[in-house]
């Protein structure tokens, strides 16, 4: 980390420790649930990314055994 980000985010905990404890509770919860949908948005973007893939027929079946066969050839 930078040290600008390092002051960056120094000053962000000085000004969420002078919020009352309640409005502390509030923003780390706002902040988890879009962090979840954030993570939500990306495994989203990963699951239609490997359909796609699939139906343009660059992904292969077959178990780990064959996947070892193919990886030593």
């Amino acid at each position: 980390m930078s040290e600008t980000t390092a002051s960056k985010f120094q000053r962000v905990i000085e000004v969420v420790e002078a919020l009352p404890p309640t409005d502390q509770l509030l923003l780390i919860e706002i902040i988890r649930q879009r962090l979840i949908e954030q993570r939500r948005e990306e495994l989203a973007a990963e699951i239609a990314e490997a359909r796609e893939a699939y139906r343009l027929g660059e992904v292969r079946r077959g178990t780990v055994a064959e996947l070892m066969e193919d990886l030593a050839t």
